[in-house]
């Protein structure tokens, strides 16, 4: 237990620079504080103490406005970023070193029975604002870009972006922990791009067509 308490803690320190100290993290950030009431409360629901396990996540989500339902299954080294916002609902399952910021919604797509909600594969990275919905896949070594909105599996080493979310697949190649929101592929900007080019080639061809009638004409009059 005390092994995997550091490792939340460590983990901090791995991916935010501002973090100073150990006495500084444990006191102050809201996102280790909401892991670790959920490890707690997991484990009464475990146990079928539904209402002791609720308790406890109610309680956190009132002190770190991070609401985790105590179903959900987290693996090691989750990281919550400032966390304000983050929604995970009782059946999604995370696997190791997976990283979420301010905002993200794991959740589900209606009232449906059973398993509804994302399976988050290890090594994946959810920025601000971004909605994973429904019981799909989002594939080991993943980014979802900020404002994202998924409603389909994710292959592994894949970025996401857009709503819907629109996958972009970089040639196979292991994706770095890091996501630059500033640097993000634009499917939509690129098919926009792609048919702009696609206008200026009727054009030209319309612009010949003109002239060719135009000499015809003249030819004609003389």
């Amino acid at each position: 237990m005390f092994k995997v308490l550091k490792e939340d803690i460590d983990v901090i320190f791995d991916q935010d620079p501002a973090a100073r100290s150990y006495i500084e993290v444990i006191l102050t950030y809201a996102g280790l504080h909401a892991v670790w009431s959920h490890r707690l409360a997991h484990f009464f629901y475990t146990k079928k103490m539904f209402f002791i396990a609720r308790s406890i996540s109610q309680i956190s989500r009132f002190f770190t406005g991070i609401e985790i339902h105590p179903g959900a299954k987290i693996g090691r080294k989750f990281f919550i970023d400032h966390g304000m916002g983050v929604v995970i609902g009782e059946t999604c399952e995370i696997g190791d070193n997976v990283t979420v910021y301010q905002g993200v919604t794991l959740g589900g797509t209606g009232k449906e029975k059973g398993k509804r909600h994302p399976t988050i594969e290890n090594n994946v990275l959810i920025a601000t604002g971004a909605k994973v919905l429904g019981s799909i896949v989002v594939g080991e070594n993943s980014k979802i870009g900020a404002g994202s909105v998924v409603l389909k599996e994710v292959p592994p080493n894949s970025t996401v972006v857009g709503i819907p979310g629109k996958v972009v697949i970089r040639d196979g190649i292991k994706l770095k922990k890091d996501l630059n929101h500033s640097d993000l592929p634009d499917p939509t900007g690129d098919r926009f791009k792609k048919l702009e080019k696609e206008l200026e080639l009727v054009k030209a061809e319309l612009e010949s067509l003109k002239e060719e009638r135009s000499q015809r004409n003249d030819y004609q009059n003389l």
